[in-house]
């Protein structure tokens, strides 16, 4: 199985629940702050800080688990039965865990608390008549009628049908088009594929070569049940398309010359001009290749993998090729055994970002913690991370930068085409908190790492996750976007991580820091807070920004910040946390900073309200909160959260990183704790006495 087995200490997906209700097995921790609430904070951080150092790895990373939606877990058993290769013993294991995801009412969501969504639900069924459950059986019938309510198969978004196309399901003649022409667009050109976020590229690359060969696999059974009894052939999935201000801005008439251009290509496909498009078709195979990573895996994400082992079956690679063999195992990697036998299948793997939050949190953690910069985990840790940095690839960020030396740091165990800014910011700030004996390699990181930040600036000041001014808003209105982010502009939570880091590494005042920061407070929202692109939502986009601005110099009265602050107390709880529903992505006005309390976000509230200015309120907020992290922590020190609390594709696909309900409250009380030391010498002789993780085996 994968290496995330790690997972959760008890190895679960998800637990008991995050509410405000503190739980009878926490009761005497909860009396015990209350009797002692000057020490609760340490004893709440101490507590934690030695769950977390108990779950690094021998190799010196922590990883843990990522869960998403059960399209994962479907579209790996119809991978499976396209190729031939699904098992008795793995489907059920799969459809264990989809059957625990399956809502009252029939249907499946995107992520935990959610409403249905008609293309999970879909796939979920298929991946549930795949295992062998009966479309008369209760659970079945309640989700065959809850999909034709609201139109059945032919309302789904395009990659659902394009999955049932491949099984006969669904006609290749009614899904949009993607030529394999596309590859030969120059960069000048829109809509070539260097245009595409990375995510996208890859995934539509594999697409064009599968879109082109429309392969049809004898379906294993039929799926009338899932069609309206009418059915109609309206645009697909219309009803998904929403206007986001973040995204998806409207070009009047583009949508319809696309819909026009895409009809010809209809056409085209029937009479393509052949020596044109077997070049075409053998360019997009040898980019596929050339992106295959050491770990067998594409671009490290689930989708990318699957279509790309889908485009080189039909190209007439074997599945014991070494290229496709290498992406079955790693796809298999990417998959969780959980204690009741059930199977997960994780959309990606997030081992250097769990890495370089858990060090920067135990840093935080400090002396309170019994936790010094030379800490043997921390330097474990940071030896791994440096064997991490990417140093003799050049990936496809380099079309756009041919002069820029390799660098930066990935998201998973491999994937040297695509480093990203977020990551190698957040790697850069854990290689300065530790002191590390070998400073000179340190150092020269460090340094490398800077130059390929910088290189990456987005001519507005900002930083995007992947590329630089990836800022393309044509594509969302192409008859195949309808599944989410397929550009990667500049973002408030990303352009906040690299700025931290570049003023905390003495370049607060170089030219290209400050544009940053007059990015970030153009990106201001009117009422004080941020956006957040890769975490839910302004919550976290607030939390990322905040302390960015203090490192950058900007003073803690600086109208921005106060404002900010401000939005972060007129958005607590009653219980003292913070939470903020994803339907914040779709309805800011009632959600935004709303939500059922969590540890993540509480955490994240906190070190953003830790960057303002310490007034009677910002106290009492930091204190209320502190609390409520004390009263709901688990006896092992860790805390329950089944909200998604991070995001993929806002609107569209979500994550739980099942590592933020530790990482993130460790660095929030970790910071908190020493300025509360800072503040009062008394109290710091106090908390002292109390015993840390180092009186505790953390073998």
């Amino acid at each position: 199985m994968a290496l995330s087995g790690m997972a959760d200490v008890e190895g679960r997906p998800e637990s008991a629940g995050a509410g405000t209700d503190v739980t009878p097995d926490r009761a005497d921790h909860a009396a015990a702050v209350d009797r002692d609430p000057a020490s609760g904070p340490t004893r709440t951080l101490r507590r934690a800080a030695t769950h977390l150092l108990a779950r690094q790895a021998e190799a010196g990373w922590w990883k843990f688990d990522l869960e998403s939606n059960t399209t994962m877990d479907a579209e790996d058993l119809l991978l499976r039965e396209y190729l031939g290769i699904r098992t008795a013993e793995l489907t059920e294991a799969s459809a264990r865990f989809i059957r625990s995801r399956q809502l009252a009412d029939g249907s499946w969501p995107q992520y935990h608390g959610g409403d249905g969504d008609l293309s999970v639900t879909v796939e979920s069924y298929i991946g549930l008549r795949l295992a062998g459950d009966d479309p008369a059986d209760e659970h079945m019938s309640r989700a065959a009628a809850w999909v034709r309510e609201r139109g059945g198969i032919p309302a789904t978004r395009v990659f659902t049908r394009i999955w049932l196309a491949l099984f006969g399901w669904w006609r290749w003649e009614d899904l949009p088009v993607l030529p394999p022409e596309l590859m030969l667009l120059p960069r000048r050109v829109p809509l070539n594929i260097y245009s595409f976020s990375s995510w996208a590229r890859q995934t539509v690359v594999a697409l064009t070569v599968v879109s082109t060969f429309r392969p049809v696999r004898p379906a294993p059974f039929a799926l009338d049940e899932l069609h309206p009894a009418v059915a109609e052939r309206s645009e697909p999935a219309a009803a998904r398309r929403r206007t986001r201000s973040w995204s998806r801005p409207r070009a009047f008439g583009w949508r319809e010359a696309f819909v026009a251009a895409d009809a010809m290509l209809h056409r085209y496909h029937a009479r393509p001009f052949w020596p044109l498009r077997r070049h075409a078709i053998r360019v997009a195979e040898q980019w596929i290749i050339a992106r295959q990573e050491a770990d067998g895996c594409f671009g490290g994400i689930q989708p990318p993998a699957v279509y790309s082992i889908i485009a080189l079956r039909l190209l007439g690679y074997d599945l014991d090729h070494p290229v496709i063999s290498a992406t079955l195992r790693a796809l298999e990697d990417y998959s969780v055994e959980l204690p009741d036998g059930a199977r997960m299948v994780e959309a990606s793997q997030s081992p250097v970002w769990d890495t370089a939050l858990a060090v920067n949190a135990l840093v935080e953690a400090g002396p309170a913690a019994g936790i010094e910069p030379d800490d043997p985990a921390l330097v474990h840790a940071v030896d791994w991370l440096l064997g991490q940095e990417i140093r003799h690839r050049r990936g496809d960020w380099a079309v756009n930068h041919p002069d820029l030396p390799a660098g930066g740091w990935a998201f998973e165990f491999e994937n040297d085409t695509y480093p990203d800014t977020d990551d190698t910011a957040e790697v850069l700030l854990a290689l300065r908190h530790v002191r590390h004996p070998a400073a000179r390699d340190v150092a020269a990181a460090t340094a490398r790492g800077v130059t390929w930040l910088f290189g990456l600036q987005s001519s507005d000041g900002g930083w995007g996750a992947y590329d630089s001014d990836n800022t393309g808003t044509i594509h969302y209105m192409i008859p195949f976007a309808d599944f989410g982010a397929l550009t990667d502009p500049p973002s408030a939570d990303v352009t906040a991580h690299v700025v931290e880091l570049l003023a905390e590494v003495g370049l607060a005042d170089d030219p290209r820091t400050r544009r940053g920061v007059d990015w970030l407070l153009r990106a201001q929202e009117s009422d004080g807070s941020w956006f957040g692109r890769w975490g839910v939502n302004y919550v976290y986009g607030t939390a990322a920004v905040l302390p960015a601005l203090r490192a950058a110099e900007l003073p803690a009265t600086h109208p921005a910040i106060r404002s900010g602050v401000d939005w972060l107390l007129d958005h607590q709880n009653a219980d003292g946390g913070w939470g903020e529903d994803l339907r914040s992505y779709d309805d800011p006005a009632r959600w935004a900073g709303r939500g059922e309390s969590t540890a993540s976000q509480t955490a994240w509230a906190m070190l953003g309200l830790l960057a303002g200015e310490q007034r009677p309120a910002v106290a009492r907020a930091l204190e209320r909160a502190a609390r409520w992290l004390a009263q709901h922590q688990r006896p092992d020190g860790t805390w329950d959260e089944d909200q998604f609390t991070g995001t993929g594709f806002p609107g569209d696909f979500y994550l739980n990183y099942q590592g933020y309900r530790l990482l993130w409250p460790v660095q929030a009380l970790g910071r908190y704790v020493r300025e509360l030391s800072a503040s009062s010498p008394a109290r710091s002789a106090a908390v002292a006495a109390i015993p840390g993780p180092r009186a505790v085996d953390r073998s």
